[in-house]
């Protein structure tokens, strides 16, 4: 009772919005799926399903199909998604919740959060592009509606396509290898993974009642959302569940290109236990700890795990042998399952590194590379580089003419090499094409100091720039215009596999840059990230 009077409720708040048409009602938006019939709503033309299951988790345990119902679920209000984030900065950090620009909602907390989001301009047999949307926060944080950027409205209004993002189990509850311990959790390592394969499936199955194509997936996704795309590719179960792949930020060891094995994860499982005073006979009880004292001891155990000598970076899938065979950009056979798989991937010029100027905006704000003088820019180059700072200015400004040599205090390689090396291995395969982009455009809100940080992109590959205008993009017409050829590559890309350049290869490294002004370049960053090595 109580969800159906929230459910009321949040139609009566919607449908008082002036600007915006809802329609909604007995019979309004009703589509059949496999396991019964789900009501969303419209919204300014666009059929909406909020909260939809695609299957159900117990604790440490496999997602199960869901069980066939009679009338029709109201799907008109975000579902619960993973717990996360209590008790470590880094699930924080990782789910980017302390950014200046916008946070996760907050939302119920479930490990029962099997749940998608579908935006639709109709339910009939058009067989549109399908873009399933893959959340960032690493495989510690995040959900799949973040405040105003995720919402898939106005890119499947635009692309005339059907736009899902998906709640998956996260952090300990999706990752935690307790496969030492009995036959049953013999995947409880991968079960945020084996969580997205079983949406994909539901998608396969049942995408064509919202007027979508199943023959024509492409998933898409940010910083960890891109890792989990690159995971997917090395997982047996996902081949043939999706067509297409964008990876936006997303190329890091240990979390996409490479993951921990196997002593690895099960040394956390133990250390985890002991860390809860429990014995390897007492692993059952593990779901009756709350999830508070559960995540602590098992960032506990990650810490430990490392000063012993086991790499981790966070928490992650785990390559198996079985469910993830190898390492899936660094494996033997990378992309063996994925070589009919055109790709799309690319990073931000700046990511991370300006990062660190978020903790003093009101400092930054006016002390940033924008307002110093030529001999200021020069000494804080000559003080990071040393004696190699003019060179490297110089070589920045040939691989990016159209910014100032001060820019290059800020010149991102973790993920730009990561885009790389994944790029690399797959132009190698000789299999689909692969093409690459960096995101170069610079938010001009608080000064600018921000530059092309990670996840800036975003709001323009969704088209939302207006619903962040104040605090990401600046809105108005030039940040619009922007969105406008983005949004479209990205739509260009799920509905034919081509972005609109040419391909990357081994010899030409033909990478598009992404700004007001788009520029095709060949091999343009090589020789400064030699030197920024």
């Amino acid at each position: 009772m109580r969800k159906i009077f929230l459910s009321l409720l949040f139609i009566l708040l919607i449908a008082s919005c002036a600007q915006a048409e809802i329609i909604s009602g007995p019979d309004v938006a009703v589509a059949e799926t496999k396991a019964g019939k789900v009501q969303g709503y419209i919204h300014d033309g666009i059929f909406t399903y909020l909260g939809v299951k695609y299957a159900e988790a117990e604790k440490f345990m496999p997602p199960v199909k869901l069980k066939s119902w009679y009338g029709v679920k109201l799907a008109v209000t975000y579902g619960a998604v993973s717990p996360q984030g209590i008790t470590q900065q880094e699930d924080m950090f990782a789910a980017h919740w302390y950014w200046p620009y916008w946070q996760t909602r907050n939302y119920q907390q479930d490990n029962n959060c099997l749940n998608l989001n579908i935006w639709t301009p109709g339910l009939d047999d058009k067989k549109r592009p399908v873009m399933v949307w893959l959340h960032g926060g690493g495989f510690s944080a995040g959900a799949s509606a973040v405040e105003d950027i995720y919402n898939g409205e106005n890119l499947s209004r635009k692309g005339d396509a059907v736009i899902v993002s998906i709640n998956h189990r996260l952090n300990i509850y999706g990752f935690l290898d307790l496969s030492a311990y009995g036959e049953e959790y013999k995947y409880s390592g991968n079960l945020g993974v084996m969580d997205l394969v079983f949406a994909l499936e539901w998608v396969k199955e049942n995408i064509k009642s919202f007027g979508g194509d199943p023959d024509n997936i492409t998933l898409f996704g940010q910083s960890g959302g891109g890792a989990k795309i690159l995971a997917l590719m090395e997982t047996p179960a996902a081949k043939n569940l999706f067509n297409k792949a964008i990876i936006q930020s997303g190329a890091v060891d240990l979390m996409g290109i490479t993951l921990p094995d196997q002593s690895t994860s099960r040394r956390i499982a133990e250390l985890t236990l002991k860390n809860l005073n429990l014995n390897k006979s007492e692993v059952s009880r593990l779901k009756e700890i709350d999830y508070k004292d559960l995540i602590a001891a098992g960032n506990n155990a990650m810490a430990q795990a490392v000063k012993e000598g086991h790499k981790i970076l966070s928490w992650s899938p785990v390559k198996d042998g079985d469910y993830i065979p190898d390492d899936p950009v660094a494996g033997k056979d990378a992309f063996k399952h994925a070589k009919d798989i055109p790709v799309l991937i690319g990073s931000c010029l700046n990511e991370w590194v300006t990062v660190p100027l978020f903790a003093d905006m009101e400092r930054t704000q006016r002390d940033n590379k924008n307002f110093w003088s030529e001999d200021k820019a020069k000494a804080k180059l000559k003080e990071k580089y040393g004696d190699k700072a003019e060179l490297i200015a110089q070589e920045f400004l040939k691989a990016y003419p159209y910014k100032k040599f001060a820019d290059a205090l800020y010149v991102d390689t973790r993920l730009r090499t990561g885009a790389l090396k994944t790029l690399n291995v797959k132009a190698s395969q000789n299999g689909a094409k692969v093409y690459a982009y960096v995101f170069t455009w610079e938010t001009p809100v608080m000064g600018g100091y921000a530059m092309a940080y990670h996840c800036s992109e975003l709001p323009f590959v969704f088209n939302n720039v207006n619903a962040t205008a104040e605090t990401v993009t600046g809105g108005g017409a030039r940040a619009q215009a922007l969105a406008d050829k983005i949004s479209q590559v990205w739509i260009n890309f799920a509905r034919t596999g081509e972005p609109g350049w040419e391909a990357y290869t081994l010899d030409n490294g033909a990478t598009m840059l992404l700004d007001d002004e788009f520029r095709l370049v060949y091999n343009h960053d090589k020789e400064l990230l030699n030197l920024l090595k």
